[in-house]
């Protein structure tokens, strides 16, 4: 089976992907390179890591982007394409679950285009008076962490970054800018990375304007499906290890309402955690809104 980019991912037999535009779409573990050039040498950065995650830019660490993440190259014709999946080599940084402080390229921070999560799973955190919003980012996302405010904000906030799920990401720095240089389609696929992460928070912001809490939860498990998920048997299965405090974060929510409604899916059969995965069965939200259980929680509850 084939993930969002076109990598090989490794799935329990029998289960099979969610389509989305014509794409398999499978979970973020699992995913492995197409390759290795004859004439390089491709090996991962590993991190260790104590009390935070920190970035280590070390030399000759390099990986091929466009075979990791075939999506990248796919407008761009042979025979250039096997010429860029050469060409396009990237820094890799190994992450481990915890909080995580980014160090940008020391040099190039104008010049480099940002860091791409290859699998895994991570977590922005921004605060406001006390309260706290999140956003999920997976294989394929593009960020900028070490990327100032344009701006003092009126608002001032707090933010910080998690791995959820050990990571890795590769270091688009301004050396990969220069070797991508000859292949604007590349670029053109990585601006349009930004532009469906910035869709996805679009749609993120619907699911917590939703009165319900137990309606928000399994919207968003949908929605993270949609994205990472893959089918068997018993259910649709995304593998993110989310608490409750962190899903009450990403849907407007006081932990005790998320743990109530998660109860309330779990008795109904819509969305369990099953000690390794979220496991989801029935029909996408389509039909949430025909959900009249009285026991509902709602948003003035959360």
């Amino acid at each position: 089976m084939t993930d969002l980019r076109g990598a090989r991912v490794g799935v329990a037999k029998g289960c099979r992907s969610i389509p989305r535009c014509g794409r398999a779409v499978c979970a973020v573990t699992g995913v492995r390179a197409g390759g290795e050039g004859d004439s390089a040498k491709f090996r991962d950065l590993s991190i260790k890591t104590t009390r935070e995650n920190t970035d280590l830019q070390a030399q000759g660490v390099q990986s091929p982007v466009l075979l990791e993440d075939p999506e990248l190259a796919e407008h761009v014709e042979e025979p250039r394409r096997s010429r860029a999946q050469h060409d396009c080599l990237a820094r890799v940084i190994r992450l481990q679950p915890g909080p995580w402080t980014p160090d940008g390229p020391v040099h190039e921070k104008h010049a480099a285009i940002g860091m791409l999560l290859l699998d895994g799973v991570l977590a922005r955190r921004v605060g406001l008076d006390g309260r706290f919003g999140a956003e999920l980012l997976g294989a394929g996302d593009l960020l900028r962490p070490w990327q100032p405010e344009d701006a003092q904000p009126t608002l001032p906030h707090t933010g910080g970054w998690r791995v959820v799920q050990a990571s890795r990401l590769a270091l688009l720095d301004g050396a990969f800018a220069m070797r991508a240089a000859p292949y604007p389609e590349v670029t053109s696929a990585l601006v349009g990375r930004a532009v469906r992460r910035s869709r996805h928070l679009a749609v993120n912001m619907a699911i917590v304007h939703q009165p319900r809490v137990d309606v928000r939860l399994q919207m968003l498990f949908w929605e993270l499906a949609d994205r990472w998920g893959t089918v068997h048997g018993d259910g649709v299965r995304v593998s993110a290890r989310l608490t409750h405090a962190m899903l009450g974060e990403l849907i407007a929510a006081r932990r005790p309402s998320v743990t109530k409604a998660l109860k309330e899916l779990a008795e109904r059969g819509a969305v369990r955690w099953t000690g390794d995965v979220w496991l989801m069965r029935g029909q996408p939200p389509g039909e949430l809104r025909e959900i009249g259980a009285p026991s509902a929680v709602r948003a003035d509850e959360a």
